[in-house]
């Protein structure tokens, strides 16, 4: 074992959360137009952002209807529509993104906390 190396679970769980929390995260929201629906979805990823990816995220709002061969290239098939790009694994999380806690979920975002779920973090 090296020595700067984590020797328990714990710790390892730790540094991987403290990677994670350093890596810089590409997204790309679909929209479709200037409606509610769309509006609402800006707004949410960017208090997302913001909150849990200060200085390590680059975010691009698409819109559909001024680029639709970037939709069609990343196969979108409603909006709004989040695509996480990096870090891998390639993911998609579709709707408003109102529901802040499956968001967090689907971008590997979760805190390791002890017992806490991100379900409990957001009812706080």
């Amino acid at each position: 074992m090296k020595k700067n190396e984590p020797s328990g679970t714990v710790e390892k769980l730790e540094k991987l959360a403290t990677e994670a929390k350093d890596a810089n995260y590409i997204l790309r929201l679909y929209i479709a137009g200037n409606t509610s629906r769309s509006a609402q979805a800006v707004i949410n990823i960017r208090e997302i952002c913001e909150t849990h990816l200060k200085g390590h995220y680059q975010l691009e709002v698409i819109d559909i209807y001024q680029q639709p061969a970037l939709a069609k290239g990343e196969q979108i098939i409603a909006v709004p529509t989040l695509v996480k790009q990096l870090p891998l694994p390639l993911k998609k999380i579709i709707g408003d993104l109102s529901k802040i806690e499956r968001v967090i979920f689907g971008l590997d975002l979760q805190k390791i906390d002890k017992g806490q779920s991100p379900e409990k973090e957001a009812s706080k």
